[in-house]
């Protein structure tokens, strides 16, 4: 609060109600700001009031206006709104974009003071866990977990993460899958200045488009089969936060054009909605998919690269990297053991030399999964070479072909085999390895996953 005596901006282009709330709210200990237009009320925003109450119709700037631009200005303050019946619909809509409460006119003193009562314990309660949460940052090194690495090109890329993390700018994280692309995401959020609220994550590739654009916009009911109510997408769930957009070249023209409009206006459309809502969320992106081609074959919107491309970082693969394993591999094991509440296993000399030789097509990501299973399979203290798994044994993918032929391989073991040679063979790139295989990318995500389970 701003002093002992909380302040409220009245708003209202009814002088005479301004006049006697004013009365009313002075006699019950506020200081009060008065505004006879939304235009006033969104200059008065300056004057640090701890509650807007603000009147939804009005000429020109409307309460909803109002309501916009301070949580544009000052996210914290509640803002509760007064309506007549005639506009009830709006207030209700009001609240579900993020005003506190609305009040229906003629409403009792007793009403009124109430609510502004709520409002005010709401948003102390709200700056007292945001100093909390402060507090407990700076007591817990690990709150902004700082991706693990020492090799030339894996710092640079780390350095270029720390520079933009304070800025507002979009970024664009590129990489093969599995090389941390979440993680330095997280990381950008963990250094930014909205690191107290929200961090969101979607994989694009993973949903149909319509399921997609409900999760990402939200829908209304009734907009579609099986829409029973109201939802709010990802966007509004992730407002003063940050969003991250996993595999965003998956993503189909119709979901590129909406989200497009996002980042131009800052506003989205719930799926079956005509009205706009405002929002106001970092966009950090991510993709394993050579973009350029993507635009090439018209898959992919030259405007949209441009909007989510401001900052470029470019995460190397593992094997680029090699010297990275060791620290990797020991960070792996302190966090498994923390998990069971012991000491942490340590790899044996040999164990070490086959994950320094081994090429990680699936990245750090293989990496972890490797030293997971190695853990549950060591009974004592030292991992050793022969509790790794097989393709790292081998020291390479297993070949589509080789010299000897198992006999009647079972059909899944051919399907894997086939769709790793693809992704293989177009470096990862996993829209370009669904055309090839004749099938969605959410399909080729959910093999990937279950062959992954199942490993």
């Amino acid at each position: 609060m701003t002093n002992n005596r909380p302040r409220i901006l009245i708003v209202d282009d009814e002088e005479s109600l301004v006049e006697t709330l004013q009365v009313l709210l002075k006699r019950e200990g506020f200081d009060t700001i008065t505004a006879l237009s939304g235009s006033e009320a969104i200059e008065k925003l300056n004057e640090s009031p701890d509650v807007v109450l603000t009147d939804i119709r009005m000429p020109k700037v409307s309460g909803i206006d109002v309501l916009a631009e301070t949580r544009s200005k000052c996210a914290d303050v509640p803002v509760v709104l007064m309506t007549a019946q005639a506009s009830l619909q709006s207030a209700i809509q009001a609240v579900n974009q993020g005003a506190f409460y609305y009040v229906q006119k003629p409403f009792t003193n007793e009403e009124l003071l109430a609510i502004l009562r709520k409002a005010l314990d709401f948003a102390r309660v709200k700056v007292e866990n945001r100093s909390l949460r402060r507090e407990i940052r700076k007591r817990d090194a690990s709150a902004a977990t700082k991706p693990i690495g020492k090799c030339r090109n894996f710092l640079e890329a780390l350095q270029v993460a720390e520079t933009v993390a304070p800025t507002e700018s979009t970024v664009l994280v590129q990489g093969e899958s599995g090389t941390g692309k979440e993680v330095l995401a997280r990381y950008i959020h963990e250094l930014s200045s909205r690191a107290e609220n929200s961090f969101l994550s979607i994989n694009c590739g993973a949903l149909p488009e319509s399921l997609l654009e409900s999760e990402l916009f939200g829908h209304v009911k009734g907009s579609f089969t099986g829409a029973l109510k109201d939802k709010e997408g990802l966007f509004f769930a992730a407002n003063d936060g940050t969003l991250f957009l996993d595999e965003v070249g998956e993503m189909v023209p119709a979901t590129q054009v909406r989200l497009l409009h996002v980042l131009q206006q800052q506003e989205v459309i719930p799926v079956g909605a005509t009205e706009p809502i405002k929002v106001d969320v970092r966009i950090v992106a991510a993709t394993n998919a050579d973009l350029d081609e993507q635009i090439r074959h018209g898959n992919f919107r030259t405007d949209l690269f441009y909007r989510l491309n401001v900052i470029a970082i470019h995460l190397p693969p593992l094997r680029e990297r090699r010297d990275d394993i060791p620290l990797l591999a020991e960070n792996f094991l302190q966090r498994f053991a923390g998990r069971r509440q012991a000491d942490p296993k340590r790899l044996a000399e040999d164990a070490l030399e086959v994950l320094m030789e081994y090429d990680w097509p699936g990245n750090v990501r293989e990496l972890e999964n490797a030293l997971e299973r190695a853990v549950a399979m060591t009974p004592g203290d030292v991992i050793n070479r022969d509790v790794l798994p097989a393709r790292v044994l081998e020291r390479q993918p297993m070949p589509l072909v080789s010299g000897q032929v198992p006999a009647n391989p079972p059909l899944e073991v051919i399907e894997r085999a086939y769709i790793e040679w693809v992704l293989r063979a177009e470096g990862g790139n996993k829209t370009r390895a669904a055309e090839i295989l004749g099938i969605d990318p959410s399909t080729l995500y959910r093999k990937l996953a279950r062959f992954e389970a199942g490993e």
